[in-house]
């Protein structure tokens, strides 16, 4: 059964939390932005190299949360993603914005 094609914030915040980490967060903005700061534990993969790297990186059952610079970015590597045979694949809804808004865990220069 799939989960929702929308992944909220608080959800996800929460299943770090409570040590649920059989996923994984990909951030598919440019290297330089996500240097500057990114989820923790996020991983890069530029949208450009998105089906490349996604298939030879992550299993295709593996659950995926997605996000990139706004939510139609993100809405477009997760169509990708999804036409290359992942199946569980979910959208951070306002992306890096909304994770610091719940006090989520941040990396880079600029956290």
């Amino acid at each position: 059964m799939s989960s929702s094609l929308l992944a909220d914030v608080h959800d996800l915040k929460s299943r770090l939390e409570w040590g649920q980490p059989a996923f994984t967060i990909v951030d598919v903005r440019d290297r330089h932005t996500y240097n500057y700061s990114h989820i923790t534990g996020a991983i890069p993969i530029p949208l450009d190299d998105l089906v490349s790297r996604a298939k030879s990186a992550l299993h295709t059952e593996r659950q995926i949360y997605i996000y990139g610079e706004h939510d139609a970015h993100t809405a477009h590597a997760a169509q990708i993603l999804r036409e290359s045979g992942f199946a569980d694949v979910s959208e951070i809804q306002g992306g890096l914005t909304a994770w610091k808004t719940v006090g989520g865990a941040t990396e880079g220069v600029g956290a």
